[in-house]
């Protein structure tokens, strides 16, 4: 066998294995159950949250639940995508993801006190996350397997083009509009910006889906280095069809949805009563969001599959610009809740720092461990300036 041939995926099954179907089902059925008893014992369990052990252990229970959930949702994605093939399947895991995303950012509005930069603080959290940890990892970890990695140039230069005009057009040109603080504040302009962005978005979808496909499957020849160990084994088609893996995504996905309402009264509690960062309720809602569609672009690059983890990560980014920004304008238009997107003086240089860095990056049709390491660097400044800014 060949190294082409070592990667090669295997046809995913479509019988249902039963012996598997309780551990398949199982965090939608904890995130119900968790849902069943927050509801029913709410008015115990958050009464009194000056309680930190009980508190924290509430914590724990909420974001360890969701977290499991998320990867389960992510589990169902990757299956819908084995059967649809890229880019519908990243499409699939993407959208998944943000509609978590949305529901956590709306439920921490919506609770106690305005957080006007709540949605900014986790627009820009994603960005870093995305672009500088989870790209830098990515890339790390596949050049000290591989020592250098091919993805299909054409694809990352769309994503990065869009994500790019995006990013500056919803977090830097807000701070430079005669609207003050930003024109998310004025009704008819953050509707401009809620439609400016989905049609963006929109436009880059019909390329990706259609027109121009083939920027965003796999290289032809990739692959042409032996990795630095022994080839990771094929992995098994996953059992069950089409049909049970969506509906299975969608029930999992409830649960999360409706816990994020109960999370985001610690959330709030901490940000407001044990006066943590703002930004860090952001890092926590990303981070949340995240992790899943990390997890799945680390064993693509693994795997030898970077353009798959490419798709992933500039993907998770564009989404979240794309889609998260117009759906909290919504929220905070239809609710009264202020939203603030323009980002502070740093912020500002961090995030042109980092576009410039990925369009570099990502300019050429190899990457290695120098790369990586860059972007990674980046990271550790932006979670230093967080806490010391």
């Amino acid at each position: 066998m060949n190294q082409h041939e070592a990667f090669e995926p295997v046809p995913p099954a479509t019988t249902l294995d039963l012996s598997s179907l309780p551990r398949i089902a199982g965090p939608a059925i904890a995130g119900f159950v968790s849902v069943l008893v927050a509801y029913l014992y709410q008015d115990s369990l958050f009464a009194d949250l000056t309680n930190y052990p009980i508190t924290i252990l509430l914590f724990v229970w909420l974001f360890g639940t969701m977290m499991w959930c998320a990867f389960a949702v992510v589990r169902h994605a990757e299956a819908v995508a084995e059967r649809l093939g890229e880019p519908y399947g990243t499409l699939v895991l993407t959208l998944s993801m943000i509609a978590i995303e949305v529901s956590l950012l709306a439920s921490i509005m919506l609770h106690g006190a305005n957080n006007p930069t709540l949605a900014r603080d986790a627009m820009f959290a994603t960005l870093m996350i995305v672009l500088n940890g989870m790209v830098g990892a990515a890339l790390l970890m596949g050049a000290l397997r591989y020592w250098e990695q091919e993805y299909n140039l054409a694809g990352a230069q769309a994503f990065l083009m869009v994500i790019a005009a995006l990013a500056v057009f919803a977090l830097i040109i807000p701070n430079y509009t005669k609207t003050a603080p930003d024109p998310s504040l004025a009704p008819y302009q953050a509707l401009l910006f809620a439609v400016v962005t989905v049609l963006f978005y929109a436009i880059f979808l019909i390329i990706q889906t259609m027109r121009h496909r083939a920027f965003f499957a796999e290289p032809v020849g990739n692959g042409s280095r032996e990795p630095l160990g022994e080839a990771p084994p094929p992995r098994a088609g996953r059992s069950g069809s089409l049909g049970f893996h969506v509906a299975m995504l969608m029930l999992t996905l409830v649960p999360v949805t409706l816990l994020s309402e109960y999370l985001a009264i610690i959330v709030d509690f901490g940000l407001e009563g044990l006066n943590l960062p703002d930004s860090l309720g952001g890092v926590l809602v990303a981070s949340l969001v995240l992790s899943p569609e990390g997890l799945t672009a680390f064993h693509a690059a693994l795997r030898n599959h970077l353009q798959r983890a490419v798709n992933v990560c500039l993907g998770s980014a564009l989404a979240t610009i794309g889609l998260t920004i117009p759906a909290v304008l919504v929220v905070g238009l239809v609710t009264g809740r202020n939203v603030h997107l323009g980002l502070d003086e740093v912020q500002t240089v961090l995030l042109i720092l980092t576009l410039f860095v990925s369009a570099l990056t990502f300019g050429g049709v190899r990457t290695n461990v120098l790369q990586g390491t860059v972007h990674l660097l980046l990271f550790i400044v932006y979670v230093a300036l967080i806490f010391s800014p």
